[in-house]
């Protein structure tokens, strides 16, 4: 249980002025976002909210990274979703309470990960796996948002369905929402050049609030946001939680793959510890939180984290002052009513164009085509089980884990003979184990029966990765034979990491391992 405790380098942070800054600059990209996103997610905007101060608080308490900005993203918005849209109609009263069980289950789910020290779960997604996951969640948010910039009432039902059916009616589209979502895109852009700090999602939320209000926006917007703390509730419908549970592992796994990364990254420029078990339980505590306050799931955040280390953080605390001047905006989001939801619409496409990456997906095809397959099944189905794309996960996982499985048997045999001396020289390569110990023998024997006048056996063993006890009493058994059958054996190469297992071949009986 060490690495949950809380590490010696975060412990003596304490909170500085720089966090106060950090904090309040993210704040003012995380109110907008928090709205979008719990659109994204099925939920009533202000929902979004709910989950964006509450779970920050909580989170900085157990955090591991000081520059982890935990509270609703994209991904894990996407994911909530496609669960919930099967089991219920996004923004009622069911919906949300299904929404604040399946956070329970993801924090309660990375609360045990943590607290049994599984972090390395978190490893369990194959690159390949999220490559073609992400890439594809990256087109199906685009697809989703593609109505409400061009401000259009597309036909309800799948997501690629309806952004085709509003890029075959251009007549419908309205220009005002097509100008205004194009102009939060570029604040959004110019931010980024200005100042990590320079609030340009923020600057896009109040100018339309300004146009709307004062010039008048006939299309779509955000509509009666209710000001106020949220209530604290633990009605939850548990009649849902066999057919959400396993749904919320794979969230708690795989949205947790994000706030890992994160971490990873930072503390590895910093030179910083970080610990993965920790920040499960963080990452637990958060979503439970968010639970408890009619918020849904969530997660660690790639661009806010990246605006709070840029804007000077040197700690941990800077979350939660984050997530206390969300909640001390709460009672003044009335003002957000008239605010289009093209808006809304591009801050969200802003946030996950980024995650549309066809290049590395093109190098897989170079450098291995199974791994390259795996990528293209779990984008594709992705695309195609939408909005269940948990499912696709899994498959994508299984996948994965299958082409590992395949290579690990696919055991290669190398075999040289030299008719001066009738020696012949074998190199198994790869990992021999009990499923590819089988498929050698038989190899290794097909060779020795096509040099019936070999007098010696060289086995070279620098190419066996590893051995277990199968392997090893498969050629034991070899070895015996080819004793019996009158040849000399040596060996050769051992590596030290299989020697306990090897050495005892030189000896007629099997190895006593």
């Amino acid at each position: 249980m060490s690495d949950v405790s809380e590490p010696t380098s975060t412990r003596k942070r304490g909170i500085s002025l720089s966090d106060a800054v950090a904090g309040l600059g993210v704040t003012f990209v995380l109110l907008p976002q928090a709205l979008a996103y719990a659109e994204l997610a099925g939920m009533p905007p202000h929902h979004g909210l709910y989950a964006a101060a509450l779970p920050a608080i909580v989170a900085a308490f157990f955090a591991s990274s000081r520059y982890l900005q935990t509270g609703p993203t994209a991904l894990t918005s996407l994911l909530t979703f496609g669960v919930l849209a099967t089991f219920a109609t996004p923004g009622e009263a069911n919906y949300i309470t299904l929404a604040g069980l399946l956070a329970l289950i993801v924090g309660v789910v990375r609360i045990v990960l943590g607290v049994l020290r599984l972090g390395e779960i978190a490893y369990l997604m194959s690159e390949p796996v999220v490559m073609g996951f992400t890439s594809a969640a990256g087109v199906l948010i685009l697809a989703s948002q593609l109505p409400t910039v061009t401000g259009v009432s597309a036909p309800s039902g799948d997501v690629i369905a309806a952004a085709l059916w509003t890029l075959s009616h251009p007549n419908e589209w309205s220009v005002i929402a097509i100008l205004l979502g194009a102009g939060t895109l570029a604040l959004m852009q110019l931010s980024v050049r200005i100042h990590p700090l320079f609030p340009g999602v923020l600057v896009a939320v109040v100018l339309g609030v300004v146009y709307s209000r004062f010039v008048g926006f006939d299309g779509p917007v955000l509509g009666a946001v209710p000001g106020g703390f949220p209530q604290v509730s633990f009605d939850f419908p548990w009649q849902a939680l066999p057919q959400l549970f396993v749904a919320g592992t794979v969230i708690a796994i795989v949205g947790f793959a994000e706030a890992a990364s994160i971490s990873r990254n930072y503390a590895t420029e910093d030179r910083d510890h970080w610990s993965p078990n920790r920040e499960f339980v963080s990452q637990g505590m958060a979503n439970v939180a968010s639970a408890l306050v009619n918020g849904f799931p969530v997660g660690g955040s790639f661009s806010r984290s990246a605006i709070n280390r840029q804007a000077g953080s040197t700690s941990r605390w800077s979350g939660a002052i984050t997530g206390v001047m969300v909640l001390a905006a709460l009672p003044l989001v009335g003002w957000l009513e008239p605010l289009p939801r093209t808006i809304l619409g591009a801050i969200i496409i802003g946030a996950v164009t980024s995650l549309i990456q066809p290049k590395p997906l093109l190098r897989l095809w170079r450098y291995s085509r199974p791994q390259f397959a795996v990528a293209v099944v779990t984008f594709g189905l992705s695309i195609l089980l939408a909005p269940r794309v948990d499912w696709a996960i899994i498959t994508g996982v299984m996948l994965a884990l299958g082409v590992h499985l395949w290579r690990e048997i696919s055991l290669d045999l190398d075999s040289r003979y030299d008719p001066q001396t009738f020696t012949l020289h074998l190199t198994p390569r790869g990992v021999l184990w009990f499923a590819s110990a089988s498929k050698l023998e038989e190899d290794m024997l097909r060779v020795l029966a096509d040099f019936p006048e070999a007098q010696t056996l060289v086995m070279h063993f620098e190419g066996l990765g590893r051995i277990d006890i199968s392997g090893a009493f498969v050629l034991a058994r070899f070895l015996g034979d080819t004793r019996d059958a009158g040849l000399k054996v040596e060996l050769k190469d051992v590596p030290p990491q299989s020697r306990r297992f090897v050495e005892p071949l030189l000896e007629p009986e099997r190895p006593k391992v």
